[in-house]
């Protein structure tokens, strides 16, 4: 009990840290590790994690006003120089990724992680991160309406141990047709449907809005003023090529925004319907070579994207 009361004062105390950081108005770019070659793409050999350091400062000379938090990367730095060097490159934090697992079969694996969260929680609080998010894996071996019981229980305790922090938790929905069916029974994979089950949740749990798996699933603009600025947590943004085979999709197939085949400018406009203000990540997986992680893919995916937010009426 002592302990949680003074992990509740840590997180109180980094709170306005946090609501100064959201005060600042408008949606803004912020540089994903996709484009740095984290997560690399079939094709590219081996992921080449930065150190976080650099990774603040190539965002900067990029022309980012943002940078994705990635945890376990990020949390190798004091959360002091973290949070020191964010404003000394003028740089918001984005999303977090990386969180300890949420979903895992074991309740006694979940109990362990939900006390790895709560550090995660405090460093996030700490550098002035208020988003992070989970994948909700669209199919499992456990049947729909038990899975759904139990990731609930789950995620409202998730909800209750945040609402001191003011830090959202964003559920991302996977459109891809390849996993919808790789286990015996689907999962939650549309984004209305998730929209739901978040509301159910609690009022700090929402949808990680990602373009790739919004239209794969087949969502419209709608769909985002459905959900409203509250349920929005944060957005990666691509886009896909033409003539796309739905069962053969692969998730590194994605292109920069502007060069496919979605709706991005009512993506955006839907967006800027509801008033978000938060983060925009572009996150082309698959995109870009080794030869690009230095920066080049950076500007790329920067320039491609404000092309597009511009043609929905958003300066970015």
């Amino acid at each position: 009990m002592i302990q949680r009361r003074a992990f509740l004062a840590t997180i109180a105390a980094s709170a306005a840290v946090v609501l100064e950081g959201r005060s600042r108005p408008g949606m803004f770019l912020a540089l994903n590790n996709s484009l740095t070659g984290a997560q690399p793409g079939s094709g590219n050999g081996p992921a080449r994690i930065m150190d976080y350091g650099d990774f603040l400062r190539l965002a900067a000379s990029t022309g980012y006003a943002g940078a994705d938090v990635t945890l376990n990367n990020a949390m190798k730095m004091d959360a002091q120089a973290v949070a020191a060097l964010y404003r000394e490159l003028k740089l918001r934090p984005g999303l977090a990724s990386q969180i300890p697992a949420l979903f895992p079969k074991d309740q006694a694996v979940f109990q362990t992680n939900f006390k790895r969260l709560e550090e995660s929680v405090r460093f996030m609080s700490a550098i002035g991160c208020s988003t992070m998010y989970a994948v909700i894996l669209p199919s499992s071996d456990v049947p729909k309406a038990e899975l759904r019981k139990i990731y609930k229980e789950r995620l409202q305790a998730v909800s209750e141990m945040l609402r001191p922090s003011k830090i959202k938790l964003g559920l991302k929905f996977v459109g891809l047709v390849s996993l919808r069916k790789r286990q015996s029974y689907e999962f939650i994979w549309r984004m209305d449907e998730l929209l739901a089950f978040t509301k159910e949740c609690g009022p700090n749990i929402g949808v990680m809005l990602d373009s790739w798996h919004w239209h794969l699933a087949g969502a419209t603009p709608a769909d985002i003023v459905a959900a409203g600025r509250d349920r929005i947590v944060s957005v990666h943004v691509s886009d896909a090529p033409a003539n796309l085979v739905a069962e053969q999709v692969k998730d590194d197939q994605r292109v920069l925004p502007g060069e496919g085949v979605m709706n991005l400018v009512g993506f955006f406009g839907a967006l800027k319907k509801i008033g978000y203000s938060g983060a925009v990540g572009p996150e082309p997986l698959g995109r870009f070579k080794r030869e690009h992680w230095d920066g080049v893919g950076a500007k790329l995916a920067l320039d491609a994207t404000r092309s597009v937010m511009k043609r929905a009426g958003i300066k970015a």
